[in-house]
């Protein structure tokens, strides 16, 4: 099965997990997707991740966060898009929900929230906001 968007495909996946109140959720492997997770993980959206490998594909068991039995990902939305790509610099990056919530922004330096892009002073293309 082929995916227009895998990077997307990834988010809804954990969106969907977390709706349906699971423990983890399994998601295609690509470095890509297992630094995006690896940062969800930092920025303590998500409990851990570990690269898993079934009869030859590879997958990251991704494990849900819960706050008192509620998720600890309100939102999880798709910014950047293949037939709309959004870029910002860093003086251009505002406040995600008054600050409680981040970017995601892949940039020369790698994949940073974008406390993190501001600090380097560096921009990139918003990959996902996460509230």
């Amino acid at each position: 099965m082929s995916f227009q968007d895998p990077i997307s495909d990834c988010l809804t996946r954990i969106r969907n997990g977390l709706m349906r109140g699971k423990k983890s959720v399994d998601v295609p492997f690509s470095i890509f997707k297992s630094e995006l997770v690896n940062v969800l993980v930092n920025e303590g959206f998500l409990v851990g991740s570990e690269k898993k490998s079934v009869d030859g594909k590879d997958f990251i068991d991704v494990k849900l966060k819960y706050i008192n039995e509620e998720p600890a990902i309100k939102e999880l939305k798709r910014i950047s898009k293949p037939s709309l790509r959004r870029y910002s610099g860093p003086n251009d990056l505002g406040a995600v929900k008054n600050g409680l919530g981040v970017y995601i922004l892949t940039t020369n330096k790698g994949l940073l929230t974008d406390k993190q892009a501001k600090a380097s002073n560096v921009g990139g293309e918003i990959i996902c906001e996460v509230f």
